[in-house]
């Protein structure tokens, strides 16, 4: 049985028509979000700085590509079954607890990663800090859904996506050059440190809720909830548009480094980190397609980002290094312009239980680069980059012809 309406006392009531929702511009505006781009800086920072690491692991530990590419997709895998428990944990237990604790407790796990003797145990901490991330992504989509003024949601889920692109291209960047100049295992002891400062950063500086209404946990209204969100129109395909926008991209980056320390070019690992660097231009795409959609409409935003993402898979397959460069950027700006309409999109659609909304898009998102990411190793290994690039061009295909049966706002 679907789960019935909180219903508010007098002055409750009263309490919720006083509180405004936070206005665009405003000092607690930038306070909020300079607290969740710092949660998503530490929290993408820690879920990719093994992507340029995976050649690093192939070697030190002898293992082929699609086997050294589970480090990254474990953590993927278990974030994203993680996602569906932790956005329901805070539904009951508050949006700000249970961001806190997935930073702390990834933190800690990402320290212990450090000193792990064998791949086996850097797998079995890296799922484990895989299911703690989970507490942040689809909670701090709830928390800008209930707190920020819908006219300048566009803006704030921008930004929060922005700073999860500076934190997934600085982790890979650190643990790119630390590698070089300090071994792998002071970069990711690094990375563990960021995660504990960004975790004092979000307990001091972010607001508590002030709209969150908790709700208790009940096992059949949870599963009510869910089915609920599947059968609503439109969810459903944004859902499999998020499966298909990471499956592609993430397939990109696992493997590019593979590529470019291979002949013709064999660049050392930091010049191959330093490629990370195109994840500045999603730090403007985030925010500056999220405003875009909010005055052109979001399906033709969604559908030139997909194309762009298409155009720049084309130019990989070029030799000169530019050109891979450039085709690179164009994947990042069109998958941060995507990701930021899709899953402000979600937010949108959803009317109730919008961290359920969310996590089970960030579910299929994760599964994404977990199924799609795997995948593309095996690809890599019969068939070298012009099969990876085949793979993702089909992949971004799909999402394009879904993106015909959203609607047309």
């Amino acid at each position: 049985m679907i789960e019935p309406p909180v219903v508010l006392s007098e002055a409750e009531a009263a309490a919720e028509d006083v509180l405004a929702y936070v206005e665009a511009g405003s000092a607690i505006f930038w306070r909020i979000n300079g607290a969740l781009f710092a949660a998503g800086f530490a929290t993408f920072a820690t879920l990719y700085y093994v992507q340029p690491l995976l050649p690093v692991l192939a070697s030190r530990f002898g293992l082929s590509p699609a086997v050294s590419s589970l480090a990254l997709s474990t953590a993927t895998a278990l974030l994203a079954v993680s996602m569906l428990v932790a956005g329901s944990l805070s539904e009951a237990w508050g949006r700000k607890p249970v961001m806190l604790a997935s930073l702390l407790i990834s933190g800690a796990l990402t320290m212990a990663t450090a000193i792990a003797p064998s791949f086996g145990l850097v797998l079995v901490l890296r799922g484990l800090a895989g299911v703690a991330l989970g507490g942040l992504p689809a909670v701090a989509m709830a928390y800008l859904a209930e707190e920020i003024d819908p006219t300048a949601i566009g803006i704030a889920m921008g930004l929060y996506i922005a700073g999860n692109a500076v934190g997934g291209m600085s982790g890979r960047l650190i643990t790119a050059v630390l590698a070089d100049e300090a071994g792998w295992r002071v970069a990711i002891g690094s990375i563990g440190g960021l995660g504990l400062i960004a975790a004092l950063l979000l307990w001091r500086a972010l607001p508590a809720s002030r709209h969150f209404r908790p709700r208790p946990l009940r096992t059949g209204a949870l599963i009510a909830s869910f089915m609920a969100h599947l059968r609503m129109p439109g969810l459903p395909v944004l859902f499999a548009e998020g499966f298909l926008l990471m499956g592609g991209f993430v397939t990109v980056y696992n493997y590019i480094g593979f590529r470019l320390l291979a002949a013709p070019y064999r660049l050392s690992q930091s010049a191959v980190g330093l490629l990370f660097c195109v994840y500045l231009v999603g730090v403007v795409s985030s925010a500056l397609m999220g405003a875009l959609s909010g005055r052109l409409g979001r399906r033709p935003v969604l559908i030139v980002n997909l194309t762009l993402m298409l155009v720049g898979v084309g130019l990989t397959l070029f030799r000169p290094v530019w050109l891979v460069v450039a085709g690179v950027a164009l994947v990042t700006w069109g998958f941060f312009g995507g990701h930021s309409i899709a899953s402000g999109w979600v937010g949108a659609r959803a009317q109730r239980a919008r961290a359920q909304a969310a996590s089970l898009y960030l579910f299929a998102y994760y599964a994404g680069s977990s199924l799609i990411g795997t995948l593309g190793g095996w690809v890599w290994s019969a068939f070298g980059w012009p099969g990876v690039a085949t793979l993702v061009a089909l992949v971004l295909s799909g999402a394009l012809a879904l993106s015909a049966a959203l609607p047309r706002v």
